[in-house]
């Protein structure tokens, strides 16, 4: 994500948040006339013509995202942060789960890797050299399963998306993890750095110790 493109998606945090807002107030506002309005049923009922079907009208959230570029690329950015945090590390708490999106914005911050969220997770998908996210390059298609584990990752990158959630560098600038129950061969050649969870984070090494 080039640097131009990550200052108009931080500005874009507010209107995320309005968006958030409208949803909640449009959706607690029909909630609420549903339990307030209560018609009367004593006079007869009125047959109307049968109209053929309306689309639907488009919900706050659409028409902000569709008036603002910015937003539709951050709602994307958003979908892939959030399956990266729920394919990857689901069942790792917060704390593990945000150690992998700062593996993501590590690599953003490298001009070796893609310049945008989306890309540096499925960096790899059409290559023979394979994935860092080893869901993007499975054989069937990664399928949300747990929707409560669903739900929590979307809001952890909602939040990390809109810096409600600080990234403290927890992994010392890693730009690679593996689970513990796997040993890959380019560990080797980096920085271990820490274990969190099941997960063990590593950096680039310096290039006198490249190989």
């Amino acid at each position: 994500m080039t640097n131009t493109l990550l200052e108009t998606l931080w500005r874009a945090d507010r209107v995320l948040a309005g968006a958030v807002a409208l949803v909640a107030l449009a959706a607690g506002g029909m909630a609420g006339a549903a339990i307030v309005y209560n018609p009367h049923t004593d006079k007869p009922a009125i047959v109307e013509a049968v109209q053929e079907p309306v689309a639907p009208a488009p919900t706050p959230m659409e028409t902000l995202i569709a008036a603002d570029p910015a937003l539709v690329e951050l709602v994307a950015e958003h979908k892939c942060l959030s399956e990266a945090l729920y394919f990857e590390a689901r069942g790792e708490g917060a704390k593990g789960q945000v150690a992998v999106a700062e593996v993501i914005f590590q690599r953003l911050r490298n001009k070796n890797y893609p310049s945008s969220i989306c890309g540096v997770v499925y960096q790899g998908q059409k290559s023979k050299d394979g994935c860092q996210f080893s869901f993007a390059c499975g054989k069937k298609k990664a399928v949300v399963r747990n929707e409560k584990e669903w739900n929590s990752a979307q809001m952890l990158a909602a939040r990390i998306l809109t810096t409600g959630v600080r990234m403290d560098d927890l992994t010392s600038k890693a730009t690679h993890f593996h689970a513990i129950s796997v040993s890959p061969e380019w560990a080797d050649h980096l920085v271990k750095t820490i274990q969190i969870g099941n997960h063990i984070f590593y950096r680039d090494a310096p290039l006198s110790r490249k190989s």
